[in-house]
């Protein structure tokens, strides 16, 4: 199934609390188990005013319908195609 990373504009996000971060993930979370979908978050990555997520899915539908039952928004969908890392160059 594919790979994509979410962009998500939301400005103060470094600035949110654990407990906020907490609630945020629990509303996600929710909304996947309600769809009964096949998606799978991995991980988020907050920074300054974005989060970064990496989510499997079968498509970028799936995440868009998940971005609107939740609010929250989903600026940018990326569909991974390759990854590297240092042993790449070996």
């Amino acid at each position: 199934m594919p790979k994509f990373i979410i962009e998500r504009n939301i400005p103060g996000a470094g600035k949110l609390t654990a407990q906020e971060l907490q609630a945020i993930s629990q509303k996600s979370c929710g909304i996947l188990r309600d769809m009964n979908s096949a998606i799978q978050w991995q991980e988020s990555y907050v920074t300054d005013n974005k989060v970064y997520c990496i989510y499997i899915a079968p498509n970028a539908d799936a995440i868009r319908e998940h971005a609107e039952l939740g609010g929250f928004p989903a600026n940018s969908i990326a569909e991974v195609r390759g990854m590297i890392d240092p042993s790449t160059a070996e």
